[in-house]
C-alpha cells in the first residue's frame, strides 16, 4: 500500500525555510490590500467630484460660464450691390468670445461675438478684376441651445438656433478700363465701400467634454444667413464655468 505524507498547516516542507512558506501566504493577501487601497481611492476620487459639482451648482444655480474660441471660417463674398459678377469663397482664420448660462441640463442660452475673419488675397486696390474680394462679416449672436440627454455625464451633444446682428464690409475697386486690349495709364478706379448689417439668422451644431474645475472644451459648427455669402465657421473652444 502507497503511503501519503500530509504536511501539517503551518509547517513548511523538507527543504524549505519558513519564510518561504510564509511568503506563499502573504502574495495573496497583499493583493487583495492593494485593491482595497485603489477602490477607495477610486470612491473617495467619484465623491470628490460629486461633492465639488454641487457645490459649483449651488454657487452658481444658472450655470453663469465665459470662454473663447478659434477655428477656420469659409467667408463668401457676392457683391450683387453694385451689379458685378464677384464670388469666391475663401478661408480665413476666425475667433469668438462666449458668455451663456444652463440652468437645466437640457437647455441653456449663449451670447457670441463671432469674427470670420478677412480675405488676405488682396491683389491691389488697382486691379481691374478687384470686385467684391475684400468682404470682413462679424456679428453679435444670441442662441438658444438644446443638448440631447445622452447617458454620459461628462460629455454633451447640442444644437442651437438664434438670431445674429451680422455687419459685413464689402469692398469693391472699379477700373473702368481694360489693361489687355488698352492703355489704362492714368485712369483713376472708382472704389465702392458697402457696410450692409442685418440681423440674420443663425444656427449650429457642436460636442463638448466637461473637465474638473469647471472647464469644458467644445468644437462645434456655425453658420449666417447673409445676402453676401452665408459665412460659416468651425471652431474649437474653452469654457469655464463659475
Amino acid at each position: 500500500m502507497r503511503e501519503v505524507y500530509r504536511v501539517p498547516r503551518g509547517s513548511c516542507l523538507p527543504g524549505t525555510s519558513d519564510a518561504a512558506g510564509r511568503s506563499e501566504t502573504t502574495v495573496p493577501i497583499a493583493e487583495k490590500s492593494m485593491q482595497r487601497i485603489r477602490g477607495g481611492l477610486c470612491a473617495m476620487l467619484a465623491i470628490a467630484a460629486c461633492g465639488a459639482s454641487t457645490a459649483a451648482l449651488a454657487d452658481n444655480p444658472l450655470g453663469f460660464y465665459i470662454g473663447a474660441g478659434a477655428g477656420y471660417s469659409t467667408v463668401r463674398s457676392d457683391d450683387s450691390a453694385y451689379g458685378y459678377p464677384g464670388y469666391f469663397n475663401d478661408r480665413q482664420a476666425a475667433w469668438k468670445g462666449i458668455i451663456g448660462i444652463r440652468p437645466l441640463s437640457l437647455i441653456g442660452v449663449e451670447a457670441e461675438y463671432i469674427d470670420f475673419g478677412q480675405p488676405g488675397h488682396h491683389r491691389g486696390n488697382y486691379d481691374a478684376n478687384y470686385y467684391g474680394e475684400d468682404s470682413h462679416p462679424r456679428a453679435g449672436a444670441l442662441f438658444a441651445i438644446g443638448y440631447l440627454p445622452i447617458p454620459l455625464p461628462y460629455l454633451d451633444i447640442y444644437g442651437k438656433a438664434g438670431a445674429a446682428r451680422l455687419k459685413t464690409t464689402v469692398n469693391t475697386v472699379v477700373l473702368g478700363c481694360d489693361p489687355s486690349i488698352q492703355d489704362c495709364t492714368g485712369v483713376v478706379p472708382s472704389v465702392y465701400r458697402h457696410d450692409q448689417t442685418d440681423t440674420k439668422f443663425a444656427y449650429g451644431v457642436g460636442v463638448q467634454s466637461r473637465f474638473p474645475f469647471g472647464i469644458t472644451l467644445r468644437g462645434e459648427y456655425e453658420r449666417i444667413s447673409s445676402s453676401f455669402g452665408d459665412p460659416d465657421a468651425f471652431m474649437v473652444s474653452a469654457i469655464w464655468t463659475f
